[in-house]
């Protein structure tokens, strides 16, 4: 492979002009895609084979004009102060926006609040309930328009009013903390590099492989029915590991150039090398987003998939439009060492200077030496960090998730002061009777082994449809949706199915929003072990071939364990237990989403994977050409770790740009990456890693002569370059090549 990847890269450095014209070209077919497409809206967390989503499916059946799956919304009202709902002008008030809500090209029913018991029993409350003929993703803007107008119209007759319901979704705003991610990358790539320009490259670059990505997938998103959340986690994965790609090909590149090679034979050699590298850490990426489909939730497969899409396109741009822009650089990158004159390059240093080890060396060198110390206080750090993942508790965000200042948070607050917290997710029960003799009875039974539940405050009659042989139930809980009280009672209602089958005939189902988070949650927890041993087994395996050893890769996937169980456990305090929720700007504390851990498994591992890549290639790579163990620890360390601590540290940055987001989901998801990256990159990689291969030495690239023979020879080293030179004449160090040694 490094071979090829040489050639690439030389290719890549002569052909600059056609390399850059052919990503300029596809980021514009891009652009125009995504200009020309129709918006998308919100993914939905329906899931085939679930009780919720057979329940939807029945209702389309027997109830042809209900649109079981159409948006709704809440238009919730409260009298002023003093006043109620049922004084005569906030009468006249509501009634006027019920009528104008009518008028709507795509509802199907409002329903009047003084004629359907919706008001509240201090009279100072009042909601209407607006049902629409499509799903809030396929809502026309025009409808959210008329949804809009008619709240501010009742607003400015002087009622205060809310809207709720999924018909009026709050755009996620990243906010200026995104930015600031990236600024925080730019000032590190400067200061690793010495260079504007030399940092402006993977920043460049990384801009330019999301640009296309996320092009891509808002010119498909309508068609394949992606969410919005969709494109803000594609660009947050893309960002981070397009800009840690990069780098590390600019990188090696200036340390071939100090070793005096021409520029395109260090292009090619910096690709065939760290390019090497940055395939399989992409690799590892892939697997582990693709991996996600196994969940079987189409929402977080299409995830996946585009987000590995987007870490696929980062591989290729940092294998070929990096060595094109080098090219176009020229001698204005600088050899690593040197400076550029504007960040005070070309001054004389000191001969003590010179002779100091970089801090990677010496820190290696202290690791070395204490190895049994560093390793117990990594893992007795993170094993206390992971401590509180023992409380998890998970579910899925709903309005009592979004942020106070959104209309539909407020809506979820006044309902829940007017008519108790479980009005906010009301459960459906739906009661298949075909196959009942008596299906007014069926009915009856189903309603009253309902009333009997502990935590029911309401049971609505039983409504059936034309037919007569199905009717829907509405139940309200006590407690609010996400909370553990209210799965209890779904399981509860749904454990009466049974005796109700038994005693009628009729089949007992449970649906609507609330059960169908609960059952997302229950399959996202039932896939996560298989998943976890799907993606560690395959990436265990790819490790394998790239190390050449067994213990390297088990070691790598048992310190992604431990790292990722720490930054669940920092998620539990800070968004479930509230552990400086202010400085977080988390607003409101609750269970974990659902997909939190599943998806940590997954973009986590591959992150992980890259720094074990990087790191411990070089480490490898000094120990084949002949060092001992615990010095080619050091030598790796001296190569990589102040490019791997850059590339941590940006990506921590650009993660941690996304808790500025408006959107619960996003605002987790960044802070759990973030910190699962400080985590691995800091603990795991470069202080329990050294440490346990100072302990095992040979026995760390131990490998069954057997495997050996077996596995194919991908040669991430870069071995291949070197016999090559040697053969051709070409930087040929005599000394050098007495030392190769294979494994």
């Amino acid at each position: 492979m490094a071979t090829f990847l040489y050639k690439l890269g030389r290719l890549a450095f002569r052909r600059r002009h056609f390399v850059a014209l052919i990503w300029v070209a596809l980021l514009t077919l891009a652009g125009v895609g995504a200009a020309s497409a129709p918006a998308a809206g919100n993914s939905s967390f329906s899931i085939p084979g679930t009780e919720a989503q057979k329940a939807f499916d029945l209702l389309e059946q027997r109830f042809p004009g209900m649109s079981a799956d159409g948006a709704t919304a809440r238009v919730v009202f409260k009298a002023p102060s003093g006043e109620k709902m049922t004084g005569k002008d906030n009468k006249a008030a509501v009634n006027k926006t019920v009528k104008e809500l009518k008028s709507g090209s795509e509802v199907v029913s409002v329903a009047d609040p003084y004629t359907g018991h919706a008001v509240s029993k201090d009279g100072r409350i009042a909601y209407a309930s607006v049902k629409y003929k499509v799903s809030g993703m396929e809502l026309k803007d025009s409808s959210r328009d008329e949804l809009k107008k008619a709240a501010q119209d009742a607003r400015d007759a002087g009622l205060t009013v809310e809207v709720g319901g999924d018909a009026l979704q709050a755009t996620p705003e990243t906010g200026s903390s995104e930015v600031i991610g990236l600024a925080v990358a730019a000032v590190v790539l400067v200061i690793t590099f010495g260079s504007l320009l030399a940092a402006g490259f993977p920043l460049l670059t990384a801009v330019i492989g999301v640009g296309i990505g996320v092009s891509t997938i808002t010119a498909l998103a309508n068609a394949l029915d992606l969410g919005t959340t969709t494109s803000t986690l594609a660009s947050m994965i893309g960002l981070a590991v397009g800009i840690d790609y990069a780098l590390f090909i600019v990188s090696r590149y200036r340390a071939e150039l100090a070793e005096g090679r021409e520029r395109e034979e260090a292009a090619g050699r910096a690709v065939g090398t760290a390019g090497s590298a940055v395939v399989f850490a992409g690799l590892t990426v892939v697997i582990a987003l693709v991996g996600l489909s196994v969940v079987n939730i189409p929402m977080l497969t299409k995830m996946g998939v585009a987000a590995a899409g987007t870490v696929a396109i980062a591989v290729l741009i940092a294998l070929t439009l990096i060595p094109a822009l080098l090219g176009y650089a020229g001698r204005r990158i600088k050899p690593a060492g040197e400076k550029s004159k504007l960040l005070g390059g070309g001054r004389a240093k000191s001969a003590e200077k010179k002779a100091r080890p970089n801090m990677g060396t010496r820190w290696a060198s202290f690791v070395v030496r204490r190895p049994v110390a560093v390793l117990l206080l990594g893992v007795i750090g993170l094993g206390a960090a992971a401590v509180p993942a023992a409380s998890l508790e998970l579910g899925l965000p709903d309005d009592g998730s979004q942020p106070v200042s959104t209309t539909q948070r407020r809506a979820y607050d006044l309902l829940s002061e007017g008519f108790g917290p479980g009005f906010n997710g009301p459960l459906m029960v739906v009661v298949d009777a075909k196959d009942s003799a008596h299906p007014k009875a069926a009915f009856t039974k189903v309603g009253d082994e309902i009333k009997g539940l502990k935590d029911v405050v309401t049971v609505t009659p039983a409504v059936p449809n034309k037919a007569g042989d199905t009717a829907t139930i509405t139940v309200v809980p006590k407690s609010k949706p996400s909370s553990t009280t209210t799965e209890d009672l779904v399981h509860a209602i749904r454990g009466k199915g049974a005796g109700i089958t038994s005693a009628t005939d009729a089949k007992l189902l449970v649906t609507g929003s609330t059960a169908m988070n609960i059952d997302v949650s229950q399959r996202l927890n039932d896939a996560l072990l298989p998943y976890l041993a799907l993606v560690v087994g395959l990436a265990f395996l790819l490790l394998i071939v790239v190390f050449r050893s067994v213990l390297v890769p088990l070691k790598a996937a048992l310190g992604f364990l431990l790292s990722v169980m720490a930054a669940l456990g920092a998620v539990v305090a800070v968004f479930q237990w509230g552990w400086l929720s202010g400085l977080m700007n988390v607003e409101q504390t609750g269970p974990v989403m659902s997909m939190m851990p599943i998806f940590m498994v997954g973009v986590v591992f591959g992150l992980a994977m890259d720094y074990e890549v990087f790191l411990v290639t070089r480490m490898r790579e000094a120990y084949v050409h002949g060092e001992k163990p615990t010095q080619a620890v050091v030598t790796g360390f001296n190569h990589g770790a102040r490019v791997v601590t850059a590339a941590a540290v940006i990506m921590t940055a650009v993660f941690s740009g996304f808790m500025g987001s408006s959107e619960a989901m996003v605002k987790m998801i960044g802070f759990g990456l973030a910190i699962a990256v400080f985590f691995d990159a800091f603990i795991v990689r470069m202080a329990i890693v050294p440490a346990v291969l100072a302990l095992l030495g040979d026995k760390a690239w131990w490998l069954p002569k057997w495997l050996d023979r077996a596995l194919p020879n991908v040669d991430v080293e870069g071995e291949g370059l070197r016999t090559q030179s040697s053969a051709d004449g070409k930087d040929a160090d005599p000394d050098e090549e007495r030392q190769l040694v294979r494994v």
